[in-house]
């Protein structure tokens, strides 16, 4: 999720190629004029990949791996063939980028494990000492939240730049008024006219409310919003957890939800009531402190007082301690931290209005959103609740907020932050396994048309040689140093490939998925190092804001670990997941290759100069 940092940049100075439609309104200008995805040639993806093998097989591996590899790509062979097909599925006018609609499906829609824990994410907000009573919380980030979505439902919001490029905001419209629905033999996306719902779903004590955020065409001001909040406060009773159907299995939801709809007729509205809201507020009856008290918060609560297919809900507590949670089937994180990041920003330095004291008298109250629930529904829910604990209690979580530096002091050791940490953690693994394993890291492909992400490797020859240093009393430490900085070009060589489209692991899914059901699988996709090299061991991705103190997501292998984190001026936080792996260790690990290195380099800076 690598984040598009330039949100400003003239268009008068983009390349050729690069047309302004105005038509479509400022958000949307450039999307026809964006490149589409691009298809490697297969000498360049076959050479690249087998440089991202190499450090992780023996001799004899990397041998059969090679030849399967130089079998695929021969001239008329069977891999030139798949590329022809691939190639022509570019060209089609039908598909606006060739990877978007398999990967949406392979990765998130056929995907059957529950979204909570594996799928979904967190940001953990930085505390608002002006605003700890909840309500005044809540309406803050709500009229906040309403402002964003203005600019997104007119089209008004300035498109994101990377290196000065324009890139794809085809995402947002998934962002407002919008559910992931289950279904078998893969979930759906729907979507809602934003002009026939303009209501918050907000939860409280697991019951549903709707609270309207635009009464007679004028928007519901932060006093009007905190009132709401306030009254849901007051009226809120505990019922039947029906928002943890939710945390299920897609399988099992998907039969859940039938049971719902069949209990009673009035289910069906209730759900279109939920699905269709512009987004959702929990407001929890939880006061975390802790950093890790706060990421399990944000990150699942109890599971109940949720609906975790919306793609956007913002955590209250009864402590005014806030963040937000994301469903990840038709956005990455980079819209959703650019909406946190905007929501946080205009409330810590006052960018709209928030004081307003008027309240209009006729405003309607929230509105219960009522479930029928009988036996069934109710068996439905008790099973998702024991499943829900059980998949939950599996995960150990443990956020290393360090704080001896952060991207002030990198940047002085003229590193890119991004592969700095990056190196952190394949040393940390290093020191905790005494190797090195396949690496995910998320690079962001949105500087073509419906871009969204491809895999960065983050394991080379290059950093396995700085880890091995790191360990190896007899290296000097100019020689590590050296091999560090080649640990870092590498991995920016890569990354930089992947954004520009260049990475393997999208190409090679997009060849194997063009194979005939008849046909025989080639020797490449049946090579266990393919499937090996692909197996993340560590899956992890860096999101950064000053107004964040968490940001999080689940491994995505059992023996595996989820290493989220944020590089701050003046420090880096990771927040660690695995199943039971040891996650305190890891984080001991992490803070102390951190250290390390920074020692490392530190005599390599310039020794300020003495003044005369």
């Amino acid at each position: 999720m690598a984040p598009a940092n330039a949100r400003k940049s003239s268009s008068s100075a983009l390349p050729a190629g690069y047309k302004e439609d105005l038509s479509k309104g400022p958000m949307l200008r450039f999307e026809e004029s964006l490149p589409r995805l691009p298809v490697p040639t297969l000498e360049e993806t076959a050479a690249r990949y087998l440089k991202s093998v190499h450090p992780l097989v023996s001799p004899s591996e990397f041998q059969s791996t090679t030849e399967a590899v130089k079998e695929f790509i021969k001239p008329g062979g069977v891999g030139s063939k798949l590329q022809e097909k691939l190639i022509a599925r570019r060209e089609d006018p039908k598909h606006l980028n060739w990877l978007y609609e398999w990967w949406n499906d392979a990765a998130y829609l056929t995907y059957r494990d529950p979204v909570v824990p594996y799928v979904s994410y967190f940001y953990s907000h930085r505390d608002d000492r002006r605003r700890r009573d909840p309500s005044k919380r809540a309406a803050a980030i709500s009229t906040a939240v309403l402002e964003f979505k203005k600019q997104v439902d007119e089209r008004t919001l300035e498109p994101e730049y990377m290196k000065k490029l324009p890139i794809s905001m085809e995402s947002y419209q998934w962002m407002f008024n919008c559910c992931r629905v289950p279904a078998k033999p893969k979930d759906y996306p729907a979507k809602y006219s934003a002009e026939s719902n303009k209501h918050i779903l907000v939860i409280r004590k697991n019951q549903f409310f709707k609270v309207m955020h635009e009464v007679n065409g004028k928007q519901l001001n932060t006093s009007e919003l905190e009132q709401q909040f306030k009254r849901v406060y007051e009226i809120a009773q505990k019922a039947p957890a029906v928002g943890i159907l939710t945390t299920e299995n897609r399988d099992i939801w998907t039969d859940a939800r039938e049971i719902l709809l069949n209990a009673h007729p009035s289910n069906a509205k209730a759900l279109e009531a939920i699905e269709s809201a512009s987004f959702v507020v929990c407001l929890d009856d939880a006061a975390p402190v802790t950093l890790e008290e706060r990421a399990h918060q944000y990150w699942h609560g109890d599971g109940s007082n949720r609906w975790f297919d919306k793609p956007l809900q913002f955590i209250v507590n009864d402590n005014g301690t806030a963040g937000f949670m994301g469903e990840h089937s038709m956005m990455d994180g980079t819209p959703t931290h650019r909406l946190n990041d905007y929501v946080n920003e205009v409330i810590f330095n006052n960018k709209l209005d928030f004081s307003d004291p008027s309240v209009r008298s006729n405003l309607p109250e929230p509105t219960p959103i009522k479930f029928h629930v009988n036996k069934e529904v109710q068996a439905e829910i008790e099973r998702a609740s024991k499943d829900f604990t059980e998949v939950i209690g599996a995960h150990e979580l443990r956020v290393q907020a360090y704080q001896a530096y952060g991207k002030g002091l990198i940047k002085k050791f003229k590193c890119s932050p991004d592969a700095y940490v990056q190196m952190i953690i394949q040393l940390a693994y290093f020191k905790m396994y005494g190797k090195n394993r396949p690496t995910y890291e998320s690079a962001a492909t949105r500087r073509f048309q419906q871009g969204r992400t491809e895999t960065c490797r983050s394991v080379s020859d290059e950093s396995v040689a700085f880890c091995k240093a790191m360990a190896d009393p007899s290296i000097d430490s100019q020689t590590t140093i050296d091999l560090f900085h080649k640990a870092i070009k590498a991995h920016v060589e890569y990354i930089s490939a992947a954004s520009d489209g260049k990475g393997v692991d999208r190409h090679l899914f997009g060849l194997k998925k063009l194979v005939g059901p008849n046909e025989e699988l080639p020797a490449i996709f049946k090579d266990p190092v393919y499937a090996y090299s692909s197996t993340w061991f560590i899956s992890s991705s860096q999101l950064s804001s000053e107004y964040f103190n968490g940001y999080g997501w689940s491994q995505v292998v059992d023996d595996g670990w989820g290493i989220a984190y944020m590089i701050n001026e003046n420090s880096i936080q990771f927040n660690v997941v695995s199943k039971g792996l040891g996650s305190e260790r890891m984080s001991f690990y992490l803070n102390e290759a951190a250290g390390d290195i920074r020692d490392l380099l530190l005599p390599t800076l310039e020794a300020p100069k003495a003044k005369l």
